[in-house]
C-alpha cells in the first residue's frame, strides 16, 4: 500500500501526510509518471483535436503528479533530512526529464500549434485565450522549434540545473545549521533583552549544553543579536559567520555551482534564440527587458542615495555621541540603528512585541481577511499535517457556509527547515466542467518559539512578514479561476508579490490593529500613540533599505545579463555589481551571493527586482483603500474580483486596471517611503 497512489481518505482530500513514508515518494513519482504519459499520448491520439480536446487536456494532465511532486518538495523545504534530499536528487532529473519529454515532443507541439494557428476563427474567452497562448509559449519557450540534437543538449542542461540549485540549497541549509554561537558568560549578553536571552538557553539546552546560551543562524536568533548585543566583537563574530555561508573553500562552497548555473541558464538562452538568460526570463513579465529593469532600479536608486547618505551621516553622528566607533561597520548598522530609532521615536521592538504575542496576531489576521473577504477559519485537527506543530484550518465563506480553502500554519525554525518565510501550494484550483478543486494553501515562518515564561511573541517587523505571507495565501485560496495553470499565484512573477506587499499595509492602521493587538499578560490594547510611533517609524532609514534592496536588484539582473565567462572571480563581479548602491565600508572575506538562495536556488532568477516593482504596484493600490476606508467593502471586493481571484486569467496590467481604473503611478510608494514629498 502506497498512500500517495490511493484516494486521499481525508478531510477535504488532504494529503495523508500521517501515512506517508520517505520510501513512497519514488515509486509513486515514478508510476505517476507514467499515468501522466499515458494522459499525454492519448491527447497525441485523439480523434477529434480542439480546444477542450488538446489544450484543456494539457492543462489537467499529471494532476496526480503534481500534486506528490508537491507534497515531496514542500517537505524539503520545509522538514527536510538526509534522506529526503538525497531522494530530492533522484528526483529532480525524472521530473525534469518527464517535463522535456512533454514540451520537446514533436506530434505534441504540432497539435498544439494546429489550435493556435487557429486561435482567431475559435471565439475563445479571455480566460481561453490566455491558456492558449500560455500553453504555445511554454512549448516555443522550451525548445519545441529545436533540432533533434539541440533537445538533446537542452534535456541535458535542464537536468544539470536541477541537480544544481538542489545542491545549492543543501549546502546553504548546512552552512545555517553546522554554525553555533556558544556563550558561557552573562556579560557578554549585555544588551539583549531577556526574552531573546531565555530563547537562546532555551535553544542550548536543546543542543544539550545547559547552563549557556547559543545562538544561531536562524534568523529569530541571528537578527536580535545583531540589533541588540552591546558585544561588538560577537556582532562581529556573528556576523561572518552569516555573510560567509558557503564561499570558504570547503565542500559547502557554493561559488563553482554558481558559475555553473550561470553558465547553464545562459547556454539555455542562447540555445532558444535569446541573447541572455535575463532577456528569456523578461519576456514573461510586466517589465519586459533588462534595460527596462535597470531603468527602474536606477531610478529608485537615484531618488534613494541622497535620503541613504544623509542617514547615514546622522546615524554615524549619533554613534559618537554614545560613545560608539568613529566608522560604522556592517555588524554596527542593526545595532546604532535601533538605538537611533528608539531615541528618535521612543519605540522599539521591546516596547511593541507584548502587543503582538503569535496567536492574537494570527487571530488579528484571520479577522482582517474575515472583514475584507468574508472568510471564516477553523481548526480542523483531523486534517493530516507534517510536523506538530503545523496547524491546519478549513476555510469558509462566512455568510454562505462555502467551503473555500484547506490552510496550513507552520511558524517556528527547526533544523530541517530553511530559514526565511514563503506561501506554497498542495492543490491548485480547479474548475473544469462544473468539477471544482478548492486549493491547499501552506505558509512557513522562522518566527521566536515560546519560552517557558513566555509565549512567542512577534517583533513588529515579523508581523508585517505574517501579513505578506498571508497576501500570498490570500491569492492562493481565492483562487477562482477554470484552469489550474492560470489559478492563484500563477501570475507574472513581477505581479505575484501585490497581494503580499499590499496586505503588509494594514498592519500600520490603528483601525486593523485594534482587532487584534493587545497585551499579552494585561489585555490592553495597543495605545494609540505606540501605533502613532510605529507609523512615524516606519519611514526610518527607508532610504537605506531602498537602497539595499536596489543592491540585490541590479546583482540579481547583472549576473542574469552577463556573459559568464566574463566573471573572472564571484566576489570581484559581487563587489562591482553592487558598487553603485555600497554605503558602508567592504568587509573583506563576505560574500552574498553564495547564500542568495532567491536567484539560484528559488524562482527569482533575473526577478528579484519584482518586489520593489511590486511596491509601487501595492502602493498606488493601498492609496485607493485610504480613499475609500481600509474596510471598505466595495473596494475590497473589486481588489478580490479583479487581483486576487483572476488568477493569470489575462495580463496583469489589465487587471490592476480594472481594480485601480487607471495605470500605475510610483508617486504614492516614493511619498510612503519619505523619497519625496
Amino acid at each position: 500500500m502506497n498512500p500517495l497512489l490511493e484516494e486521499f481518505k481525508t478531510p477535504f482530500n488532504t494529503a495523508p501526510f500521517d501515512q506517508i513514508k520517505t520510501e513512497h515518494f519514488l515509486p509513486a513519482i515514478t508510476e505517476a509518471i507514467a499515468e501522466a504519459k499515458k494522459e499525454i499520448e492519448s491527447i497525441k491520439t485523439s480523434l477529434e483535436p480542439n480546444f477542450q480536446s488538446i489544450i484543456v487536456a494539457l492543462d489537467q494532465a499529471g494532476e496526480r503528479l503534481n500534486i506528490i511532486s508537491g507534497i515531496f518538495f514542500n517537505l524539503n523545504a520545509a522538514e527536510t533530512n538526509d534522506d529526503i534530499q538525497k531522494l530530492a536528487r533522484e528526483i529532480s532529473p525524472l521530473l525534469t526529464a518527464h517535463s522535456n519529454d512533454i514540451l520537446l515532443d514533436t506530434e505534441l507541439y504540432a497539435r498544439v500549434k494546429a489550435i493556435h494557428d487557429q486561435k482567431d476563427s475559435l471565439q475563445l474567452d479571455e480566460e481561453q485565450a490566455t491558456l492558449l497562448e500560455k500553453t504555445y509559449k511554454s512549448f516555443v519557450r522550451n525548445g519545441a522549434n529545436l533540432s533533434e540534437e539541440q533537445k538533446i543538449e537542452l534535456r541535458e542542461i535542464d537536468a544539470e540545473l536541477s541537480q544544481k540549485s538542489l545542491a545549492f540549497g543543501e549546502n546553504v541549509l548546512a552552512e545555517t545549521n553546522k554554525y553555533q554561537l556558544v556563550i558561557d558568560q552573562k556579560s557578554q549578553l549585555a544588551g539583549l533583552p531577556d526574552s531573546i536571552v531565555e530563547a537562546a538557553a532555551h535553544t542550548a539546552e536543546e543542543k544539550g549544553l545547559e547552563g549557556k546560551w547559543v545562538f544561531t543562524l536562524a534568523f529569530p536568533s541571528y537578527i536580535p543579536f545583531m540589533t541588540y548585543a552591546e558585544d561588538r566583537e560577537l556582532r562581529k563574530e556573528l556576523f561572518m559567520a552569516y555573510n560567509t555561508k558557503s564561499c570558504k573553500g570547503d565542500e559547502l562552497d557554493n561559488q563553482e555551482i554558481i558559475r555553473e548555473i550561470l553558465q547553464l541558464k545562459n547556454r539555455r538562452a542562447k540555445l532558444l534564440g535569446y541573447s541572455s538568460y535575463a532577456h528569456f526570463v523578461l519576456e514573461e513579465r510586466m517589465a519586459q527587458n533588462p534595460d527596462q529593469v535597470v531603468s527602474f532600479l536606477e531610478d529608485l536608486l537615484e531618488k534613494a542615495r541622497p535620503r541613504a547618505k544623509e542617514e547615514l551621516e546622522e546615524l554615524t553622528a549619533f554613534s559618537k555621541q554614545i560613545g560608539g566607533p568613529e566608522t560604522l561597520q556592517k555588524w554596527d548598522f542593526g545595532f546604532y540603528s535601533e538605538k537611533l530609532k528608539k531615541a528618535k521615536f521612543e519605540v522599539d521592538d521591546e516596547l511593541t512585541k507584548p502587543y503582538f504575542e503569535l496567536e492574537n496576531t494570527i487571530t488579528g489576521v484571520f479577522k482582517t481577511a474575515e472583514k475584507l473577504y468574508n472568510l471564516e477559519f477553523v481548526k480542523n485537527p483531523e486534517i493530516p499535517v507534517y510536523h506538530p506543530e503545523v496547524t491546519a484550518y478549513e476555510v469558509n465563506d462566512k455568510n454562505t457556509g462555502k467551503h473555500i480553502a484547506v490552510f496550513y500554519a507552520d511558524f517556528f525554525p527547526r533544523a530541517g527547515k530553511r530559514n526565511g518565510a514563503w506561501m506554497t501550494v498542495y492543490q491548485s484550483q480547479s474548475n473544469i466542467d462544473g468539477q471544482e478543486k478548492r486549493p491547499h494553501i501552506s505558509i512557513v515562518c522562522n518566527f521566536t518559539k515560546p519560552t517557558k515564561s513566555s509565549p512567542s511573541l512577534l517583533t513588529f517587523n515579523e508581523v508585517t512578514t505574517l501579513f505578506h505571507e498571508f497576501g500570498h495565501a490570500l491569492h492562493g485560496m481565492l483562487a477562482n479561476g477554470t484552469y489550474s495553470s492560470l489559478s492563484g499565484t500563477s501570475v507574472y512573477w513581477d505581479f505575484v508579490e501585490l497581494p503580499s506587499q499590499i496586505f503588509e499595509n494594514w498592519c500600520y492602521e490603528k483601525e486593523c490593529l485594534d482587532l487584534f493587538a493587545k497585551h499579552y499578560k494585561t489585555g490592553e490594547k495597543i495605545p494609540e500613540e505606540l501605533i502613532e510611533k510605529i507609523k512615524k517609524a516606519s519611514n526610518f532609514h527607508q532610504g537605506y533599505q531602498t537602497m539595499r534592496q536596489v543592491s540585490f536588484g541590479l546583482l540579481d539582473m547583472t549576473y542574469y545579463s552577463s556573459d559568464p565567462a566574463s566573471i573572472d572571480t564571484i566576489p570581484a563581479f559581487e563587489k562591482q555589481a553592487m558598487a553603485p548602491t555600497s554605503l558602508l565600508p567592504e568587509v573583506e572575506g563576505t560574500l552574498m551571493s553564495t547564500s542568495f538562495s532567491h536567484i539560484f536556488q528559488g524562482g527569482y532568477s533575473a526577478g528579484y527586482y519584482s518586489y520593489k516593482w511590486a511596491e509601487v504596484l501595492d502602493a498606488d493600490a493601498f492609496e485607493l483603500f485610504q480613499e475609500k476606508g481600509i474596510f471598505d467593502s466595495q473596494t475590497a471586493e473589486s481588489f478580490k474580483n479583479n487581483i486576487l481571484s483572476a488568477g493569470g486569467k489575462v495580463h496583469p496590467s489589465i487587471l490592476y486596471k480594472r481594480f485601480r481604473g487607471r495605470e500605475p503611478k510610483p508617486d504614492a510608494l516614493l511619498k510612503r517611503a519619505g523619497l519625496i514629498k
